[in-house]
């Protein structure tokens, strides 16, 4: 039996050590959900509906439970790991509604009745990344669960904790023994299993472009479906026109949360060089009050990176030479801890075209709105970004320009439940969450029934 150790990022301390599943554990996992897809797709709507609402409400009474475990293996502010299990709790309970509403159609055709049926694909697998765990994990599992399939989840191996406790949960709610399994272990292992094994009809993976590739190509073989939320380099691009206090008191949060361990960091501040002198006085104050430390507080704003080998990778990107214009600050002592950073670099450093991950921003100024188009799409990605302007023209002119899926206007807002998530690009394949998820672990059958005309009955 193979273990791994899970570590506290706050702290540096052994958590608990997690048994990792093997191939032969995955290809069981596989045979039993198999079998409990079958009973579970025959179940009526209703019950499957009833079931989902079921699970949510359990969710809902372990919401502090989930959230301490996540402080605890993630170093996610304590408000923050709230917030995440009550989104899980609230996927599941959107989703519920779809088993009495996944209607297909009757289509007019001559010469009979022709009707189409969304049948669901059979086993789905859904690898997980480590910055978001639980939330990212309903995004996958409440809505194919809902379109009547079974899930295999292999959480990220850092942060496996809450996915963990979502398996019990789903127990202690009901939902049929087999149907949704998690399974810890190794991405070059379990996850490679999911890719490869003829009976898991679909692979959702979230995680680095990279390793996004080789699933893709991976699943090519079996033609397999997948839906692909990979990595990001988003935009926050700030007019002279907009309420300039507000852009820039906002600002560090949508590039800090987490962090900045999020595809949908705003990782480039792009201002209008007219006003640029005057944000960055602004956005030095707004930095500098960012909150770090331990996550366990409610005051805390910002926590630890994940892992020693994450904080070696982003400090990688701050050398001695950086551009650093600004710092916040950062505990000492235990913990991967990282200041919010701040750079000045030209427009083709590394700092710019590359994810970091981690919470380190760079800023540059642009001359008018074709430069800042430009500048935002300079990037192999398109996943998030933010516009500021009080132009109601201009918002929308830029907004349909940037080549990103998901865009704020005067916010930083990336993700809700109820609508369709996901990039252009380098950053993905297909989308999540909203009420179209369903359908993409559906197939559509089509069933044309041939109606004969009335013979004429002789007198």
């Amino acid at each position: 039996m193979t273990t791994s150790d899970v570590i506290n990022p706050a702290t540096e301390e052994v958590l608990r050590t997690v048994e990792q599943t093997d191939e032969s554990g995955v290809d069981d996992a596989v045979a039993r959900a198999t079998v409990a897809q079958r009973d579970w797709a025959r179940r009526a709507p209703a019950d499957r509906a009833a079931a989902l609402r079921a699970f949510a409400a359990v969710v809902d009474a372990h919401v502090e439970d989930l959230a301490g475990l996540e402080v605890a293996n993630s170093g996610h502010p304590i408000g923050n790991a709230r917030w995440e299990a009550g989104h899980v709790r609230d996927v599941l309970q959107y989703y519920s509604a779809t088993p009495e509403r996944l209607s297909g159609k009757q289509i007019p055709v001559a010469g009979g009745l022709n009707v189409t049926f969304n049948e669901p694909l059979g086993v789905v697998g859904v690898i997980t990344p480590w910055n978001f765990p639980m939330t990212i994990a309903s995004w996958g599992f409440a809505p194919a669960l809902a379109a009547g399939n079974a899930v295999l989840v292999k959480p990220a191996e850092w942060t496996p904790l809450t996915t963990i406790r979502l398996g019990e949960l789903a127990l202690d709610a009901g939902l049929p023994p087999d149907l949704f399994q998690v399974l810890p272990g190794k991405g070059s292992v379990v996850g490679e299993r999911f890719v490869s094994h003829p009976d898991v009809r679909k692979i959702v993976f979230t995680g680095s472009t990279e390793v996004g590739t080789r699933v893709m190509a991976g699943a090519a073989s079996q033609v397999k479906r997948v839906t692909l939320e990979l990595g990001g380099k988003s935009a926050n691009i700030v007019f002279d026109d907009c309420d300039l206090e507000k852009a820039a008191a906002t600002a560090p949060y949508g590039v800090f949360d987490n962090a900045g361990q999020d595809c949908c960091a705003r990782s480039r501040i792009l201002v209008q060089r007219n006003v640029y002198d005057r944000f960055m006085e602004l956005f030095e104050t707004a930095v500098k009050g960012v909150v770090v430390g331990d996550p366990r507080d409610g005051g805390t704003e910002m926590g630890p990176l994940v892992s020693e080998a994450h904080r070696n990778s982003v400090a990688g990107f701050v050398g001695e030479d950086a551009p650093i214009v600004f710092q916040g600050s950062a505990p000492t002592g235990p913990g991967f801890w990282f200041p919010p950073t701040v750079l000045t670099p030209a427009r083709d450093d590394r700092t710019v075209t590359e994810e970091i991950f981690g919470p380190v921003v760079t800023v540059l100024p642009f001359d008018d709105e074709a430069d800042a188009i430009a500048l935002a799409n300079d990037t192999v990605y398109g996943l998030s970004g933010s516009i500021w302007t009080d132009n109601l023209s201009r918002a929308l002119r830029v907004s349909r320009a940037v080549e990103a899926g998901n865009l704020s206007v005067n916010s930083h807002s990336s993700v809700r439940y109820n609508t369709p998530f996901g990039g252009f690009k380098q950053s993905g394949l297909g989308r999540e969450l909203g009420p179209d998820a369903p359908l993409s672990f559906t197939e559509t059958k089509n069933v044309f029934i041939s109606v004969h005309p009335e013979k004429e009955v002789a007198h």
